[in-house]
């Protein structure tokens, strides 16, 4: 439960920044927090990470609900408990695929706000999302070391 409880978090706190943005800020108005370095500049994306992919719309939506879809069967057919770092991960993914989903599905764009200025302008789930595949790439690197290591180990001990 932990997973979903983290996405709803992500998800909520993502609808709520998008939604104060598009009320207070006109298309492509930017202010400044840390001049020449961040500004919250408020930006439709109709594509895919950074605007790409423009027009993609429905192929975005298909590839939003499948992975969320593949994220709740691994989850539910686990065997073991899940260690918290990979709950934490899964629960990123989850919900800032589900802040971009809610926005491609009820606006036909997403809404994109946080301005560094020398990178694309993004929103909270975009971070999540990517921080979310970060600790999901190094989780599964670690453990197929150590499942490697095991069955080195395993070997070794048949030859003995």
């Amino acid at each position: 439960m932990l997973i979903f409880a983290i996405a709803a978090a992500i998800a909520a706190i993502d609808q709520v920044s998008k939604s104060f943005i598009s009320r207070h800020f006109q298309l492509y108005q930017s202010v400044p927090v840390v001049k020449r370095f961040f500004h919250l500049t408020l930006v439709h994306n109709r594509g895919a990470a950074f605007g790409i992919f423009k027009g993609g719309m429905l192929f975005f939506i298909i590839t939003a609900c499948l992975a969320l879809l593949l994220i709740v069967l691994y989850v539910k057919n686990r065997k073991k408990p899940l260690p918290f770092s990979l709950k934490f991960a899964l629960g990123l993914v989850m919900g800032g695929t589900i802040g971009n989903l809610i926005d491609r599905i009820s606006l036909g764009y997403v809404v994109d706000f946080l301005d560094f200025r020398i990178w694309p302008v993004f929103n909270a789930a975009d971070s999540a999302i990517t921080c979310g595949m970060v600790l999901l790439f190094f989780y599964f690197i670690k453990n197929s070391r150590k499942a490697e290591e095991l069955k080195h180990e395993a070997r070794g001990k048949q030859h003995e």
